[in-house]
């Protein structure tokens, strides 16, 4: 036995080996930004937690695992997963001594023998690349490399978000190119899954999934009032090779959590259209 089948069956509940997708819900955007709408009171938190069995996979920070380890435990439930870094990049309240160029910080919250003995299915972490301070890209890269072998070493699941540093001030930051670019160096680093944001068409998604040999988790980005849009977006990304969603405040926020998971399985694992995954809502 070795750490191999560890990180195998880990992988195996968050994505299923019969389609090789995901459908995944973060719910840890607190750690960032601060309590979001939908999850700002523990009350809100428990309640929207334990109506998400019917996703793959549950993203949450380490001080919520105590609170809603029940969400996990059993059968038939999400997977575990821990958002592993606190970032401060496009923090939009209380951001001191920051400006827009500034490049931001990061920071891991747990060390990896305590989050496999929690139980954790697979950690989530932040590659930020491009930075004007090349010193910054080589911390990252070496980051998240230290962390990829952790995970190799104690059998846990990995998904990178790699981002550009330079955001909101390099149009070229959401392109394919650079896009691609950066989605193959998290793969090459040791990611098992990578989460990407939207490049704006489905024809430059497929542009980043053709060069990520592992697959590529759609970020679900600002909206989720429309659940039809929701659907739509899915199933763009799974039309261009996408290998599922990763979908927080799309899922977290909407009256009916458990009618879009249901209608975001049916998109990403059985191929059913957005229009045909509206029968699942009320």
């Amino acid at each position: 036995m070795d750490a191999r089948t560890g990180k195998k069956i880990r992988l195996g509940r968050l994505v299923r080996p019969e389609t090789h997708r995901a459908v995944v819900v973060a719910a840890s955007h607190g750690v960032m930004s601060g309590p979001p709408a939908g999850l700002r009171t523990m009350a809100q938190m428990r309640s929207v937690l334990a109506r998400l069995r019917g996703a793959d996979g549950v993203m949450v920070t380490p001080g919520m695992v105590p609170f809603v380890e029940d969400t996990f435990t059993g059968r038939d439930r999400p997977g575990l997963i821990l958002h592993l870094d606190w970032k401060n990049h496009a923090r939009a309240v209380y951001t001191p001594g920051t400006d827009r160029r500034a490049e931001g910080v990061l920071a891991q919250l747990s060390d990896l023998e305590a989050v496999a003995a929690a139980g954790v299915d697979a950690v989530m972490t932040y590659l930020y690349v491009g930075q004007r301070d090349t010193a910054l890209e080589r911390a990252e890269v070496e980051r998240n490399a230290r962390v990829a072998r952790d995970c190799e070493r104690l059998g846990l699941g990995l998904i990178v978000e790699p981002r550009s540093a330079l955001e909101g001030d390099d149009p070229e930051a959401l392109s394919a190119r650079v896009m691609a670019t950066y989605c193959r160096i998290a793969a090459d680093i040791g990611a098992d899954l990578v989460k990407a944001l939207w490049p704006g068409s489905a024809e430059a998604f497929a542009e980043v999934t053709e060069a990520t040999y592992v697959p590529v988790l759609l970020a679900g980005g600002p909206g989720g009032d429309d659940a039809r849009g929701t659907f739509e977006l899915a199933e763009r990304a799974v039309a261009a090779g996408g290998g599922g969603v990763m979908f927080g405040r799309r899922v977290f926020r909407a009256d009916e959590p458990e009618g879009v998971l249901s209608g975001l399985n049916a998109i990403v694992h059985d191929g059913v259209s957005a229009a045909g995954a509206e029968q699942y809502l009320g």
